[in-house]
């Protein structure tokens, strides 16, 4: 019985090896699906565009007035912290 025990936790050693290899090959099986999708969209869009040339226009102006509009909110953010700065200067 003395040589049956290791056998047992040979087999119990392997049995959890298996089950930790399928887990592992899951994950990684769920992370090739996602890039598998992502891929999928990525394709899609760039055939929309190559097909559709007033979406790409469409793309870059609403890039361009989002960069104008985040310099405007910087701007105008300097002079709120100008002025609060001014304020407090003010008080002392």
């Amino acid at each position: 019985m003395a040589r049956q025990e290791p056998q047992e936790r040979n087999y119990d050693n392997m049995l959890k090896m298996v089950e930790d290899l399928n887990r592992d090959l899951e994950k990684l099986l769920e992370e090739i699906e996602k890039l598998t999708v992502q891929a999928t969209w990525m394709a899609y869009d760039m055939v929309v565009m190559r097909t559709n040339p007033d979406l790409t226009n469409s793309m870059r102006r609403l890039e361009d007035a989002f960069l104008n509009c985040r310099e405007e909110m910087e701007k105008k953010w300097q002079e709120v912290l100008r002025e609060s700065k001014g304020e407090e200067q003010k008080k002392e």
